[in-house]
């Protein structure tokens, strides 16, 4: 058995939750009340998408980071 790394966004969610998806499995993603519990959770979705996709490249794309911009909006 191999061991695969991934990267993965969280986000929390507008009711205190947590939202996981994984940029290198398009439609892997999942929920969790805690942070544990999304974590958790992602990991049973990797391992299902894989299962129902066969198997994968050998390199996944690697996850470059994430830049907050601000930009001028015009208001009405």
């Amino acid at each position: 058995m191999k061991i695969r790394e991934f990267d993965v966004i969280i986000e929390k969610d507008e009711d205190g939750g947590f939202i996981a998806f994984v940029p290198a499995l398009p439609g892997c993603f999942t929920q969790g009340d805690t942070l544990e519990e999304v974590i958790e959770n992602v990991k049973e979705a990797i391992e299902l998408y894989i299962e129902e996709n066969g198997e994968l490249p050998e390199k996944t794309p690697v996850f470059v980071g994430i830049h907050r911009v601000s930009v001028s909006v015009k208001t009405y």
